[in-house]
């Protein structure tokens, strides 16, 4: 069975430690991603930018502490050639996860 997307929020409110870092991050206001958590209604566009950036940092923390791991999120990527949470953003998520394999493999640009 999925993971409600509601859950997922929640679980990134948690790594990120705050709903309104969450927010910031995916370019939504705060009280957006509250009604999220209290009623779990989520759009399809913004549903996806929630599983792309869940998927990611679930990734990024087997590699990093949670605060590397944002720090990648939000840095010049030299993979990317922007900051992988634009990509995020923009529901490209099949291009950053590429980056985040290239980087478990230790792979350089």
């Amino acid at each position: 069975m999925p993971v409600a997307t509601r859950d997922k929020v929640q679980a990134l409110s948690k790594d990120f430690r705050s709903q309104r870092r969450v927010a910031s991050l995916l370019g939504v206001s705060p009280s957006q991603v509250s009604r999220w958590i209290r009623s779990g209604g989520v759009d399809p566009d913004n549903a996806e930018k929630v599983d792309a950036l869940e998927h990611a940092m679930a990734s990024l923390l087997r590699l990093y502490e949670p605060e590397a791991a944002e720090a990648w999120l939000v840095g010049l990527n030299p993979h990317l050639g922007a900051r992988p949470i634009d990509l995020v953003r923009a529901g490209r998520a099949s291009e950053l996860l590429r980056a985040i394999s290239a980087e478990r493999a230790g792979s350089y640009a």
